[in-house]
């Protein structure tokens, strides 16, 4: 059966491209077009609206082998032969996620070249894998959320059987997967959604475009089906669901409450824990409260807040949305209580914002990060961490990462401080919309001060290929020590329970009043983790009978009842008592 939901269409064909005819759809109910065919795997059709002869992909297309402007290509997902019967999933908590993109994870930038790496992660103590979005783009290379066609897997990357080759050698290395979905905007070219009926909402836009139109039944139901495909045809673990502030809802059952509803289900079903993690920049717990609380019952939300704490601390940088997280309590707010911002004034918003995060939610349910693919690639030059700051500060964002409260994320290469940035680019194949969106990003930064010769081309193809990751450095140092340090971190994750323990910081100290010129005392149970950013020495009162788990600098000591930490450097230490 052949069905589009047309209701702008007077008219639809189906065209079958090689040597077919086309076929009439017959209209039905609430704008929905139907025909009685079948089409084999691999047959390329499309849908004609009205009388004209243009020829548009599926908004459902399982494939597009010749990109989003062309035809779509027949897929039967049912038709590849799953080796994970076995799998039983990985609860969020106590995990850890690694972020990356297809596209520059691997010279090759495919999902086969990917599993390669599975070892790899798997040494390094990831539990689950979240890709960037694989949906149709416009163009080669992309960040993938300038996504048109949701159902479709990226033709660069592999297309949808290698997505499936990807998940099934995943599970078994042991590793959730979790895709990033896009569900608030569609890109700016290779959407012909609008064609076929009211995908978007007339007169309410968005950052990023015109907002979906929630209010209509069919496009809800476009969310919702696209959601549970990936984790149902291509058993994927989670979903992390991308901006949701971004999602103008006015029915009386939320979007997102929605897809929890439908997910939970489906997870009943599938006898394994499925995963949604939020996006948002509102500070509102109700997005991870359970729905009998009155909340939406997603799984996790992303917590910026952390990141800007830890990013001050670790930079000294406080222009822009930083400013309020120079305050000396800020890691001590975020740690012990999980958002900064919970009712609290925000100079970058100039208002009130958030809420605070009721005592019963645990640590887990926020993920935490001192990188991700938007805090490095939305600044001017793509710059990480690793190309601005020194090993020890390097180290320093290690500990304070994978041991604080939350469910850490690390994106791709940070582990080892590459020097490759993570820039932002595009591959438009028309020039007008290449070179606006060239002109946009310079001007952009222009205006918060930048030398626009320093902000890189995203249609130049030498911008996506210098952020590439360079994978000969994990063996040369100081990235192979750097590498150890975060292996050693991911076994004291899984060897230590109060690292993965649910509850928030029992106490967290901070001293020194200038950004990127402090220290920190972290007390998680009878486990202890001490931090100095300062530029000299530091000494912290310590137990009479401790255990060093780690240290990131050799001149660290225990001297008379004190743990003394040279500058940049870190210790975790535990009571052996406890242990």
């Amino acid at each position: 059966m052949i069905e589009v939901w047309a209701p702008r269409a007077d008219r639809v064909r189906l065209r079958i491209i090689d040597g077919g005819a086309d076929h009439e759809l017959v209209p039905g109910d609430a704008g929905w077009w139907r025909a009685d065919l079948d089409l084999a795997e691999g047959e390329r059709y499309g849908f004609i609206l009205g009388d004209g002869d243009a020829l548009r992909p599926d908004p459902r297309s399982r494939r597009q082998p010749d990109g989003v402007h062309a035809a779509s290509a027949a897929f039967d997902p049912a038709a590849f032969t799953w080796t994970d019967a076995a799998w039983t999933g990985r609860q969020l908590a106590g995990g850890l996620i690694y972020e990356l993109h297809v596209g520059t994870f691997t010279p090759e930038g495919t999902l086969d070249a990917a599993i390669e790496k599975f070892p790899y992660l798997v040494d390094l103590g990831v539990t689950h894998i979240e890709l960037l979005p694989v949906n149709g783009v416009n163009g080669v290379w992309n960040w993938g959320y300038d996504g048109v066609l949701w159902y479709a897997v990226h033709e660069a990357y592999g297309g949808p059987r290698a997505y499936q080759r990807f998940v099934d050698a995943a599970h078994r290395a042991g590793l959730a997967v979790v895709q990033d979905v896009v569900y608030n905007h569609l890109g700016p070219s290779g959407n012909y959604l609008p064609e076929f009926g009211p995908y978007l909402r007339d007169g309410r836009r968005n950052t990023w475009g015109d907002s979906v139109d929630l209010d209509q039944l069919a496009v809800r139901d476009y969310i919702v089906d696209n959601a549970l495909m990936w984790l149902r045809d291509y058993h994927v673990d989670g979903l992390r669901l991308d901006a949701v502030h971004a999602l103008h809802d006015e029915q009386s059952t939320h979007i997102l409450e929605e897809l929890s509803v439908r997910v939970d289900a489906l997870s009943a079903h599938l006898r394994r824990p499925l995963t949604l993690i939020a996006e948002s920049d509102m500070n509102d717990p109700r997005l991870i409260l359970p729905r009998e609380a009155g909340g939406y019952g997603l799984t996790a939300q992303w917590s910026d807040d952390w990141h800007h704490a830890v990013h001050v601390a670790l930079t000294g940088e406080t222009s822009g949305y930083y400013a309020d997280f120079a305050a000396e309590g800020a890691i001590e707010k975020v740690s012990t209580g999980g958002f900064f911002h919970d009712g609290t004034y925000s100079s970058f918003r100039e208002r009130d914002h958030g809420y605070p995060i009721p005592d019963e939610v645990p640590a887990w349910r926020l993920v935490t990060f001192a990188q991700d693919h938007d805090q490095i690639g939305n600044r001017a030059v793509g710059d990480r961490l690793s190309q601005t700051l020194p090993f020890g500060r390097l180290a320093v964002a290690a500990v304070l990462t994978l041991t604080s409260p939350g469910t850490p994320m690390l994106f791709m290469g940070e582990e080892w401080g590459a020097s490759t940035p993570w820039q932002f680019f595009t591959s438009h194949p028309e020039q007008e919309l290449g070179e606006a969106t060239a002109q946009g990003r310079i001007a952009e930064f222009a205006r918060m001060g930048w030398d626009p010769e320093v902000v890189p081309d995203p249609q130049d193809p030498e911008t996506f290929r210098r952020s590439k990751l360079d994978w000969s450095e994990t063996d040369a140092e100081p990235h192979a020590r750097l590498l150890a340090l975060y292996r050693r971190l991911g076994e004291l994750r899984r060897d230590v329970p109060e690292l993965t323990d649910p509850a928030f910081a029992d106490a967290v100290i901070t001293q020194g009043s200038a950004p990127g010129e402090r220290t920190f005392a972290m007390r998680r149970g009878s486990v202890s983790v001490l931090a100095n950013l300062s530029t000299e020495s530091a000494a912290f009162p310590a137990e009479p009978d401790i255990e060093m788990l780690l240290s990131t600098d050799a001149a660290v000591a225990v001297v008379g009842g004190e743990v003394v930490l040279p500058p940049d450097s870190a210790v975790i230490f535990c009571a052996v008592a406890h242990r």
